[in-house]
């Protein structure tokens, strides 16, 4: 017996839209419209694409420990996060492993809020108030509240026409902003690789501000097709396959989301699950570690495929992978061993029983285009 699949509060207008359905996390999601999986990805690298993202995990966390408490489970400089400010962080456990990845805002008055990963977020709020539930509290706001993204050069432009306000912001920056008469919560982030906003947004308003953006020229709407291309040619991890909790930070080439102050001679060090083997691995390295993998020719090398050397011994697998259809090439990422690492190394995938040339290379595959100010 399967389970009957979620729907977001868009549900309708996708299907209106002439969205192809797909289950994922759980959900009923858009993988394309009718636009096409490639279009769609080149639209939201030149103008502005439209996500439903509503599927994603949206929790506050309220009191005044709420930063200190949330420390003792991220890696993360929360305590100095200043308000009007949104952080990358990660969920570890007692082994330095990944349990999830998140972004966490400080809204002030004593408030923190986190969107956490799809798949995760029944655990990820089961985590929360096991080990935060006495110090602060925590409320989810899965039935309440949609989210979209709104990704693209143009985007900046196109939700100035609704909240002029929106332009002051800069990348990882977030602020209450009304949009058609809806309490909003906006960062301007993503997951793209462009500038582009996040809206947070009342279940009951979504749809209308859905088709309010939607009515602006420049924009279109994109499923998860193209958000999965979009992210990997960004260089970006998908949980549950570029990271899951066999995975530290190290390993999985994030040590950048460690904050300095919780660092080994940082001013807070550690007080983090894992601490101690992460920063064992940050001191003495790791037997493996994510790298972007560039194949040499137009096979596309996806998720699975082992990795091998010019001997053909194994020596990695690809975590994700797929066409990149801003270079017109294939990508992949995947983790090899530390040995094979170096930039520029030559290996090999092995797809259907034959070998492709790939190189590892610098990740992001493209250039981000973060609005800084």
């Amino acid at each position: 017996m399967t389970a009957t699949l979620l729907k977001t509060p868009l549900h309708a207008l996708h299907l209106e839209l002439g969205a192809r359905m797909v289950p994922f996390a759980g959900y009923d999601m858009p993988v394309q419209y009718p636009l096409g999986v490639l279009k769609e990805h080149l639209h939201t690298r030149s103008q502005a694409g439209l996500f439903d993202v509503s599927h994603m995990g949206q929790i506050l966390l309220h009191g005044p420990e709420a930063a200190t408490a949330l420390e003792s489970l991220v890696p993360v400089d929360i305590v100095d996060l200043p308000v009007g400010t949104q952080r990358y962080a990660l969920f570890t456990d007692e082994q330095g492993g990944i349990l999830d990845d998140l972004m966490v805002a400080n809204l002030g008055d004593d408030t923190l809020f986190l969107v956490v990963n799809a798949a995760c977020k029944e655990q990820d709020l089961a985590h929360l108030r096991e080990h935060l539930g006495a110090r602060c509290e925590v409320q989810p706001l899965f039935e309440t509240r949609a989210l979209l993204a709104l990704q693209g050069p143009a985007a900046a432009s196109v939700l100035q026409r609704l909240a002029p306000e929106v332009a002051q912001m800069t990348f990882m920056q977030v602020r209450r902003v009304t949009l058609l008469e809806a309490d909003c919560l906006i960062s301007r982030s993503g997951y793209t690789g462009e500038d582009g906003y996040e809206i947070s947004v009342p279940t009951e308003h979504a749809e209308a501000l859905a088709r309010r953006l939607l009515a602006e020229p420049e924009v279109q709407p994109i499923g998860l097709g193209a958000r999965d291309s979009l992210r990997l040619e960004a260089g970006l991890c998908l949980y549950g396959h570029d990271m899951d909790p066999d995975t530290s930070a190290v390993q999985a080439s994030l040590w950048w989301a460690v904050s300095k102050a919780r660092r080994a001679d940082g001013a807070r060090a550690g007080g983090f699950p894992g601490a101690e083997r992460v920063f064992e691995q940050q001191r003495e390295g790791v037997a493996r570690k994510r790298v972007g993998l560039l194949p040499q020719e137009r096979t596309p090398v996806r998720e699975g495929a082992d990795i091998v050397d010019g001997t053909g011994k194994t020596v990695g697998r690809v975590s994700s992978g797929g066409f990149g259809p801003t270079l017109n090439a294939p990508v992949a990422m995947g983790y090899v061993d530390s040995e094979h690492s170096a930039l520029e190394t030559p290996l090999f995938a092995v797809v259907r029983g034959k070998q492709v040339a790939l190189k590892v290379s610098k990740m992001p595959f493209v250039v981000p285009r973060y609005y800084r100010g």
